[in-house]
Order: structure tokens, then sequence, then C-alpha cells
């Protein structure tokens, strides 16, 4: 017999004790009881139990939007997607994606002094207030930022030659200095020189402590992870007046820089290009042009090593991470691309690919996709994007929703995913 059956035959003996009036009152409660027992017994019978390893390999499958939502639905979703292990496995489904910044437009010069003002778009939180909050600065202390210096954070999504622009409906006023794992790294306008770093999806960010303070052309960030130690480590490069190289990076959630013995006097002069993380390293190309050589720094022995290209690297070509390895892609002649493949350091190089058909001596490689295997160009020229199939062996100019490309002078690639910077942050909230 049920706790409940149990009640409404002890209801007449409760009812001699306390009265008819009351004992009538107790019979309603405990009926009502008995009522949504009942219901809850006819939706278990409808509903059948799925054990957690498969509601786990049901949810993992879910696009990034839709995850956020259902982990929302009970207590046991929220905790299966939040633990690290569903993390990972989430992020190694992912599939890359182009984080960028766009500006927030004017009005028309002929319109009304109040239409100069942009409309925030619903529901879009401010990097710098943000991080603000989080060292509990009180609400009359923050600034009044200008919403003409604003950015909105934006992502393209390239599938299938068509690409659409995803909106994370947040604003920031600094730059994007690298990316990693879906954890993003962003100049603190509100302090010289601070960074933050931030996950866009989950709106996590913490603030990092002021490093050593360069001009932005003479330095270059990167983000990479530990495997040794499973930690986030910022790498920082920066050169001096008499071009020396200095390196110092950061294990993100602590409160101090560390000095790197740098590259050699002369093997960098340039940090135009993004380092690209791969095989254990962050690696840069040297110089602008007829580069012969990349320079490497192991992330978890922070040793740096340089290791020569298999030809000289010229404007138009670059490195790119692609399967988990570092690839050069090269220009070889007027109509072929060669890809080359570098699996660990102190290797040696491999031609993995030659691409023969839609070349154009103007594409630059951005990325490769990391789930479909795309190589994604883009071109001086027009600023349009590029992807080459390697199963159909096909070069397809990207088409956008919109007919337009968006107008940034940074695309870095990008994973939307759950990461955090630390394990212990998986059973926290995800959603401040």
């Amino acid at each position: 017999m049920s706790t409940c059956h149990k009640e409404v035959k002890e209801v007449g003996t409760m009812a001699k004790a306390i009265g008819n009036k009351n004992a009538s009152f107790l019979k309603l409660v405990v009926e009502r009881a008995l009522s949504m027992e009942e219901k809850k017994k006819q939706q278990e019978a409808l509903v059948p139990y799925l054990p957690k390893d498969c509601i786990s390999n049901i949810l993992v499958r879910l696009p990034i939007d839709s995850l956020q939502r259902s982990r929302l639905v009970c207590k046991a979703w929220y905790t299966i997607i939040n633990s690290p292990i569903f993390i990972d496995a989430h992020l190694r489904r992912s599939e890359s994606v182009l984080i960028f910044l766009s500006s927030i437009k004017r009005g028309s010069l002929y319109s009304s002094p109040m239409a100069l003002i942009p409309p925030e778009k619903p529901n879009t939180i401010s990097v710098e207030v943000k991080s603000l909050q989080s060292e509990c600065v009180p609400v009359f202390g923050l600034p009044n930022l200008s919403p003409f210096l604003k950015s909105y954070i934006q992502c393209l999504e390239i599938n299938d030659g068509k690409s659409k622009i995803g909106e994370y409906n947040i604003s920031c006023l600094g730059n994007i200095r690298a990316t990693c794992n879906g954890l993003i790294l962003l100049d603190d306008k509100l302090k010289k020189g601070g960074l933050i770093v931030m996950n866009p999806v989950t709106r996590k960010l913490i603030a990092l402590p002021l490093g050593t303070l360069f001009p932005a052309h003479v330095e270059s960030y990167g983000m990479a992870l530990s495997s040794a130690t499973g930690e986030y480590k910022v790498i920082h490069l920066f050169q001096d007046e008499l071009g020396f190289i200095g390196c110092e990076t950061l294990i993100v959630g602590t409160r101090l820089w560390s000095w790197v013995n740098g590259p050699s006097f002369g093997l960098v002069s340039w940090f135009g290009c993004e380092p690209v993380s791969a095989i254990g390293a962050m690696h840069w190309v040297p110089h602008i042009d007829h580069s012969d050589y990349v320079v490497s720094m192991d992330v978890d022995e922070e040793k740096f090593h340089t290791t020569p290209l298999p030809k000289s690297c010229r404007t138009h070509d670059g490195i790119i991470e692609m399967g988990g390895f570092l690839s050069f892609v090269t220009h070889e002649e007027v109509n072929q691309i060669d890809i080359w493949i570098l699996k660990g350091l102190g290797e040696a190089w491999t031609k993995q690919h030659s691409i023969t058909m839609g070349c154009i001596m103007d594409m630059f490689p951005f990325f490769s996709l990391r789930m479909k295997g795309d190589v994604i160009f883009k071109r001086e020229e027009d600023g349009s994007f590029y992807a080459y199939d390697f199963q159909l062996q096909v070069m397809t100019r990207i088409e956008m929703e919109n007919g337009r490309f968006p107008l940034s002078c940074s695309f870095l690639p990008h994973v939307n995913s759950l990461v955090s910077w630390s394990s212990r942050e998986g059973s926290q909230d995800l959603c401040n």
C-alpha cells in the first residue's frame, strides 16, 4: 500500500481528534496528493526509462543553442551537460567557425540626434560591465560606455558551401587576440594592457593580471591547452626597441606571469599573422615574406624550436591546424596549391595534397573545418571565402545568406563549446 493510501485510511482516526471541519480539509489534501501520485505513475508508464549514457549520447549531438536550453529541462540533464566528460565529448564533435567583431553602425547623418544612437540588441551583455561586476564593482561605479565604441562578437558558420552569421549577443570594446577550444582572449579596454578570457557561449569570463606592456604591432598572443596539466596557457611574444624577442606565459586562473627564454635574436621580425596551435606547440611565421622556417614554442616544456619549411613561405602562403597536425599551405604554381603536414616537432614535412582545381594566386589559407576537413581560403582581392572539398576535389565559393560577406579586419578560427579554463568549473552554473 502506498503512502498516500495509508494517509487516506488514517484520516478517519484523525477526524475524531481534531474535528469534522479540519478532517474534511485533511482528506482533501491527501486525496489531491493521491491524484498527483496516480498521474506520476501514468507518466512513467508512457515515458520509458532511458539510461544516463543513452541520454548523454543524444544530448551531445544537439547544436549549442539547443544544448543550452536542454540543461534547464531537469536536474539530471543539467548534471549531464555540465560534467567535464560531456563537455569534452561535445567539443570533439563541434565544427569550426570563424569568430569576428562587427562594429555597431551609426544612423544616417540626416536622422535625429536620438536616431544616431544604435539600438542595443535584446539580451545583450557588455564584456567590460560583466568583468567589473565579477570584481564586485558597485553599480554606481560602472563607466558610461559609448555605444559607438562597441562591437558585437559574432561568428561565421560554414556548411555545404553556404555560410550564416551566428549571434552571441555580446558587445565589447577590445579586439579578439586569440582563441582556443571555445575560449577567446580579449583586450580589456578599461585597463591599459588588461586582458579577459571568455567563453562567449556560456558567458563566463575571467580578468587576467597585467603582463608586459607593448604596442600591438610588436607583440603576439596565443592560447593553448597543456596536454600535461590540462590547463590553458596564454602565451605572449613581444619585441623591444632593439629587436630582441621576449616571451611570458600565464596559466589562466593564476595571478603571475612566468618569464620564458624567447627565440634568439633575429629569428622573428614580424607579427602580422596570428600564431597557430598544433602538435602540442604554438607556431609563428617569423617574416612578412620569404620565411624559410617556422618558430615554435613547446607548450608543456616552454622551449623554442625552429623547423625548416619544405619551401620558402611567400605572401599568400601560410600555416594552419589541420586534423590535429600543423599544415603548410603553399602556392606551387599559378594553378596549384600544395599542402604539407608536420606530425611532430623534430619530424619531417610530408606532402599530403595537391589542389589543382579553382586555385587563385591571392587565396590565403585561413583554417580547416574540424569535422568535414575542408580547407577554407580567403581572397585578398574582395575578402570572399572559398572552401576546398578533398573528397569531391572541388573548390567552391562560399555563399552568404544576405549576399554580402561581413566587414571585419580580423577573423579567427573558433569552436562553439561549453569549455571552461578549469575542470573544476564544470559543475558550476554555465549561464551567468
